[in-house]
């Protein structure tokens, strides 16, 4: 079974509002700038934020954060210097959120996807100082004193939802805290910024490489095969991009060419992040104790859905047991085909998992997934998912004529009866310096009134290259769930203060949009609409049955693995981190939670971008799963294509936004509170 949670599904816009951002000071933090503890900065000390560039490009990038710093700045300034009457001063903090936002989304997105180095440079520093701004607002008690002094009774029901989260943001922060702790804590901030950055640095640039003899590729589609011709020592290179790693695991019939290339794999980003992620426990658990928390995983549960590191700890062995029974029937199943091919096999290394999975589909499900390739066309599966985006929302998609940071990255724009939804880049196809996941930035959030909502989408999908850019299906599901994100952003994009609008939502529901919208892949009535190969056959019905039906084998398997990752970030984070052994706790956690055993001599921590951005909350992906699979039970029981359901979806779940708790978003589209129920039968029934 192939989903998109772990490979993909991070949405890596690092959710830049103030109010968020306060919320998660940890993980969005500050730079090298020491700072008044009561937020105020001389200006010889701002112009030490800047540097001079060599290049054009970066030159003007860095300026136009500069302006828009020193004009987020000087809103501060009016707001904590109480030169802003009462009744203006959420409209003003609103607007210093706006300001702030487009400066902390444009480095995010330009550090990750630019193709001059120089500009991601200075991307880097734009965000560093940008945070640093934002650690100075978060512990600023004359400007928590101001919106303290706000009477809540006087506001409308979202005005006062905007304060109230407001308040407890600021408090998360610290701000309550005496001087000398808001000190320390800005030196904290000033340091995990850097240690944040290098983290998915290392990540980022740490692309690794095997070189085969060519004959060692059977088994893999032709397409690939010719995409990979061997260099002048007759040797065929294969990188640890997401292209190039994905097919060999599926599809080599060499044994030792999975291994070798898993092994270098799980070791991107070794051995310097094994010492940057220790560094980066160290000062979490600092912030969390100073701010009142036993550790960080308390800490950054305490405003999710979940409530607490300890709920979370029960959500994860509750999901690992349901899965066990499925999971131990599943992996006999991948143990008996191995051992046709060796019969001295004792277990399933997790190198081979996929390639198992994939000979059972053939045998078992007669399903060929290189078959399925040859209607999965990069270019028609855009369209089918615009096509049915236009159809499930009554939305039109069409080109939107603006400039973009490299000539490959499409860009669109959404209606509603002509009136702008929003704006999106697709950035969907690899190259040499950019994020190598999938993910979707914000680029700019919408603002009722004042602004619409932008966002874009950074895959690593076939094509782009003048080829047909055949894609696998589970690829097809990424590219869908990630749309699910945009769409989340854009239709959500539309509450009046910047905090409340698109994705704002409790950080461990944001995924269930997202996981929901997988469901469509499946449908056949959505893949006949557009999985069609080149003579334009669409994909038979035949075909697509054998799909559904081989679709739940090893579900069980991959919801334990899941919950391996998910254990793996908590435990990480829910105590002192002298008591946490990466490799030994890693080894550990494999043993208890997934049927596949640890690989030695690798350090899969090193590359697990997540135990940053996501810190100790994995689970989200499971825990949004469970809500997504009882959102999907509605549609499932009145149809996938049906116009008023997908138009209540939209009303009282994605269009509101952050201005309700999730928990109430999910009860007023089903008429009920969510449950595990439909998670659960999903599982059973693939027993």
């Amino acid at each position: 079974m192939s989903r998109s949670c772990f490979s993909s599904g991070l949405i890596n816009r690092r959710i830049k509002n103030l109010s968020m951002i306060l919320s998660l000071s940890a993980v969005l933090v500050s730079c090298s700038l020491s700072e008044d503890p009561e937020g105020m900065s001389e200006s010889s000390e701002e112009a030490s934020l800047w540097q001079t560039f060599d290049t054009q490009q970066a030159t003007d990038y860095i300026g136009q954060c500069r302006s828009d710093y020193e004009l987020a700045e000087s809103l501060f300034t009016e707001l904590a210097e109480g030169q802003v009457a009462a009744e203006s001063i959420l409209d003003e903090f609103n607007q210093m959120e706006i300001v702030l936002d487009r400066l902390a989304s444009r480095a995010s997105l330009y550090r990750n996807v630019h193709p001059s180095p120089v500009v991601r440079e200075a991307a880097d520093l734009c965000q560093q100082n940008v945070y640093a701004l934002f650690s100075r607002i978060g512990l600023s008690r004359p400007l928590y004193d101001q919106l303290d002094k706000i009477e809540v009774e006087q506001l409308g029901p979202i005005d006062r939802r905007y304060l109230e989260k407001m308040r407890e943001d600021f408090e998360l922060a610290g701000v309550s805290q005496d001087e000398a702790t808001r000190d320390r804590i800005t030196q904290l901030n000033e340091e995990m910024v850097k240690i944040s950055q290098a983290f998915n640095r290392n990540i980022r640039e740490d692309v690794r490489s095997i070189e085969v003899a060519a004959e060692r590729l059977e088994g893999l589609p032709q397409d690939y095969i010719d995409a990979h011709t061997p260099n002048s020592e007759g040797m065929v290179v294969i990188t640890t991009n997401y292209p190039d790693y994905l097919p060999v695991m599926q599809y080599a019939e060499d044994d030792e060419l999975r291994l070798e290339l898993y092994k270098q794999f799980r070791l991107r980003g070794y051995p310097d992040n094994k010492e940057v992620l220790e560094n980066l426990l160290a000062k979490r658990y600092e912030l969390a104790n100073l701010v009142g928390f036993d550790n960080y995983a308390q800490y950054v549960t305490s405003d999710k859905m979940i409530g607490s590191a300890e709920n979370a700890a029960e959500f994860i062995d509750r999901i690992n047991d349901i899965a066990k029974p499925r999971a131990a029937a599943d992996y006999d199943v991948l143990l008996q085909r191995l051992r046709q091919n060796d019969p001295d096999a004792s277990v399933v290394g997790d190198w081979q998992k996929t390639y198992l999975e994939e000979l059972i589909k053939n045998e078992v499900y007669q399903l060929d997934s290189q078959e399925i390739r040859q209607y999965f066309s990069y270019d028609k599966v855009r369209d089918g998912i615009f096509g049915l985006v236009e159809d499930m929302f009554s939305v039109e998609i069409e080109p939107w004529e603006t400039e973009a940071w490299h000539s490959s990255v499409e860009t669109w724009q959404i209606f509603d009866d002509g009136e702008l939804v929003g704006q999106f880049y697709l950035d969907m196809h690899p190259r040499d310096g950019k994020y190598n996941h999938a993910a979707q930035f914000g680029v700019r959030e919408g603002v009722r009134g004042l602004q619409t909502p932008i966002a874009a989408l950074v895959c690593n999908f076939p094509g782009g290259d003048g080829s047909a850019g055949l894609m696998e299906h589970s690829q097809v599901e990424t590219f869908l769930h990630e749309f699910g994100h945009l769409l989340h952003t854009l239709f959500g994009g539309h509450q009046p203060r910047l905090s409340l609008s698109g994705v704002n939502t409790e950080r461990d529901f944001v995924e269930a949009p997202s996981q929901m919208l997988e469901e469509w892949v499946w449908d056949a009535d959505t893949l006949k609409t557009f999985a069609a190969d080149t003579s334009d056959e669409v994909i038979p019905d035949t075909l697509i049955d054998k799909m559904r039906s081989a679709r739940d084998f090893g579900r069980g398997l991959w919801t334990r693995h899941q919950m391996y990752y998910a254990a793996l970030s908590l435990n990480y984070y829910n105590r002192p981190p002298t008591e946490v052994d990466l490799d030994e706790m890693m080894v550990a956690l494999q043993a208890e939670y997934s049927q596949f055993p640890y690989v030695e001599g690798t350090h899969f921590y090193t590359s697990f971008g997540h135990l940053d951005g996501y810190s100790a909350i994995y689970y989200t992906y499971m825990w949004s799963l469970v809500i997504a699979t009882d959102m999907f039970s509605r549609f499932e029981e009145e149809g996938l294509r049906n116009p008023e359901v997908a138009q209540s979806y939209r009303e009282n779940v994605l269009a509101p936004g952050g201005s309700k708790d999730a928990a109430e978003l999910v009860e007023d589209f089903l008429g009920r509170p969510y449950s595990f129920e439909a998670f659960e039968n999903l599982l059973n029934a693939s027993e």
